[in-house]
Formats: C-alpha cells, sequence, structure tokens
C-alpha cells in the first residue's frame, strides 16, 4: 500500500464526492480569486509572531496589538531587545497575553541562536518555536512559502463537519482529509476560503445558510434557510 494510501486509510469517509467540493472551491474562488490572511505583518517573522498570537483572539484584536509593537519590533533581534514586560504591555488586550509574551520573545531568542535569525520553511523546525503548533505552521508555510498546507482552526473545523466536504473527530483528521479531497487547482487558497467561510457564514451557533454560496451543496442537516428563524 502507498505511503498515502496508508495516510488516509482511517479517515472518516466525506459525505461529498469531488464533483461537488470541486464546485464548492469554484464558486468560493469566483467570490474571492485571490484571499489572504485578514492578519497584519511585514514579513514572515511578524507573521509568525501573529499567527501565535491569534490562538483565542480574533485577527482584529491582534492586528490592534500588534500595530505598534511591530512598528518597534519587526526581526527577532530587535523583539528581544524589547523584552517580556514590554511585549506584553503591547499585547495586553489580547487572550493569554502574558504566556503569549513570554512565547514571542522564546521563539525571538530561538530563531537567533537555532536558525540564524531566519524562519524556517519546514513544519518540523517551525513547531520547534515556542507558541508555534501545527496550525501556526501550516498557516505560515502556505502564506508565506506557498507550501500547499491546510491550517486547520475552528472555522476550517466546523465547515469541513457540517458540509461533510471532510469530516474528522479532530483538527489533524479534517486536515488530512482536506488535504485528500482538495484539487491542486485550489490547494494554496483553500484554507483561506473555508476560514472566511466559517467566520463570517458558518459561523458557529446561527449558521446564515441562508446567505451562503454553497448551501445547495451542503450535507448540514439544520440548515437555516429564513434569516427570521
Amino acid at each position: 500500500m502507498r505511503a498515502k494510501e496508508k495516510l488516509y486509510k482511517h479517515l472518516p469517509r466525506p459525505k461529498l464526492n469531488r464533483t461537488k467540493i470541486n464546485e464548492i472551491y469554484q464558486r468560493l474562488q469566483n467570490l474571492d480569486p485571490a484571499p489572504r490572511t485578514e492578519l497584519n505583518y511585514t514579513n514572515v517573522f511578524t507573521l509568525v509572531v501573529a499567527v501565535a498570537l491569534s490562538a483565542q483572539s480574533t485577527d482584529i484584536g491582534v492586528n490592534k496589538a500588534t500595530k505598534r509593537l511591530f512598528e518597534l519590533a519587526d526581526t527577532p533581534q530587535k523583539m528581544m531587545k524589547l523584552g517580556e514586560n514590554t511585549i506584553r504591555d503591547h499585547i495586553k488586550t489580547i487572550g493569554l497575553y502574558k504566556t503569549k509574551a513570554r512565547n514571542v520573545l522564546a521563539l525571538s531568542k530561538m530563531l537567533i541562536k537555532e536558525f540564524n535569525s531566519n524562519v524556517p520553511s519546514t513544519r518540523e523546525d517551525l513547531i520547534k518555536l515556542p507558541g508555534v503548533g501545527r496550525k501556526t505552521a501550516n498557516v505560515v508555510l502556505n502564506d508565506y512559502f506557498g507550501q500547499p498546507t491546510m491550517a486547520v482552526d475552528t472555522h476550517i473545523f466546523r465547515v469541513s463537519n457540517r458540509t461533510g466536504m471532510a469530516p474528522g473527530k479532530d483538527p489533524v483528521e479534517v486536515e488530512l482529509n482536506l488535504l485528500r479531497v482538495t484539487g491542486q487547482k485550489y490547494i494554496n487558497h483553500a484554507h483561506h476560503w473555508l476560514i472566511l467561510l466559517g467566520r463570517y457564514t458558518c459561523i458557529a451557533r446561527k449558521p446564515k445558510c441562508y446567505n451562503c454560496p454553497v448551501n445547495d451543496l451542503c450535507s448540514y442537516k439544520s440548515k437555516t434557510l429564513n434569516p427570521e428563524s
């Protein structure tokens, strides 16, 4: 059995066929041909920091917190010179800011010491950085390095399971299922389309199915097709 077949063998089967999945992506592409992260950044270092800070926080909140921070420190060396207390003061409006400040300082030090101040371009090395998990690594690999990764956050997890296009009981299962069913034509922008769909339309408590461009393709049984319901 080939490596990919072994990888996908025990995953839940998608509820939608490839034709419907491709149609979902095509419609989302038509609406937004070249989506990008809503986090503000100036280089790959500030992208890593911004994505790491976004855990359990909104992109809007992170952007407000990092505006001045990134003006002062857009390299690991500058961030290290700021120190933990100053970093913390700049990001204190976002969740878990004390832990995140420690992580930002620690990852800056690690980049200097172990990676010659360069952000690595492999998931294996990225997840060594304090505060950087698989999702953060996948965002950086896709957004900056152009690699075909799927960064599964709470929005993508919800959309993938609701639609039936890539079900899974945890983010890794959803990620692998998305990689299995997403064609090369759509892979580079797929996670942005799904994040935006989940963030603004397929929301958690009361999805706006009446305003969803793919509601006729979705397998979700409890659709809210009437905005007044």
